[in-house]
């Protein structure tokens, strides 16, 4: 490079400031994106499996028996395919986390050479239950998405679809699902990807909500929904009003 070249080249401020000042609802084209869904054959990685290729998205649900990825994805249909955790993962450009908290850490251990270089997207909420009800746990990394970060080196790691009714989601007469995903992440591009894929599903609409430390907030909200559904007899989900 001439040092001419070099003058006429933006250097990282000026790129910072160029992305502040672009439009926050100028999001990506993620129709070709595969989607993978680990722990699709759980109430919640349905339910997301299910919407996301409704809206045309192609999907692959990631379960430890290719044989039951697979009768889950024939019962879902829309072209939605089935395979063992490991081959989902490589086969898929965004991986969904849906797994249930308890074996979290060792699924995506296991999984860490498959995910590397792979859009991973935690939705995973940790929680505790007693006769009082649902109440939020803290990992010691902070939040479930920090603890797939941290056992993910590779992969470029996100949180996002922590507040959604499984009822909901998997209810066919139900065509619109008026809501906001939370998206949180450290990469604006990759945020931009997420929040683009919530607004495939009628209703939907990501919203960027800060860095993976802000997490544990995210997740442990939760609860407090969970405490909602019970006392009105509803799937009660988030709306961010003012942007």
């Amino acid at each position: 490079m001439t040092t001419s070249d070099a003058a006429q080249s933006p250097n990282a401020a000026t790129r910072a400031k160029a992305a502040l000042q672009r439009d926050p609802w100028d999001l990506p084209d993620v129709s070709g994106l595969v989607v993978g869904v680990l722990g699709g054959t759980g109430d919640q990685g349905r339910g997301l499996a299910y919407r996301l290729a409704a809206a045309g998205q192609k999907v692959i649900i990631g379960s430890r028996a290719a044989e039951r990825a697979q009768a889950a994805a024939d019962e879902l249909g829309l072209g939605i395919e089935g395979a063992e955790n490991a081959e989902c993962a490589r086969r898929s450009d965004v991986v969904i986390v849906a797994v249930p908290w308890e074996g979290h850490a060792k699924t995506l251990t296991a999984l860490r050479e498959p995910l590397a270089g792979k859009l991973v997207v935690d939705c995973v909420n940790p929680l505790g239950f007693d006769k009082k009800g649902a109440y939020a746990l803290k990992p010691e990394e902070g939040s479930a998405a920090e603890q797939a970060a941290a056992l993910l080196p590779e992969s470029r790691v996100t949180a996002a679809f922590h507040h959604l009714s499984a009822v909901l989601l998997q209810d066919p007469a139900v065509e619109r699902i008026d809501t906001d995903v939370m998206v949180l992440g450290e990469s604006r591009a990759d945020t931009d990807l997420v929040q683009a894929l919530a607004a495939r599903i009628p209703g939907m609409r990501g919203v960027f909500a800060g860095r993976l430390r802000g997490a544990h907030q995210v997740e442990s909200l939760v609860a407090n929904l969970i405490s909602v559904n019970r006392r009105y007899k509803a799937h009660a989900g988030l709306r961010v009003t003012d942007v």
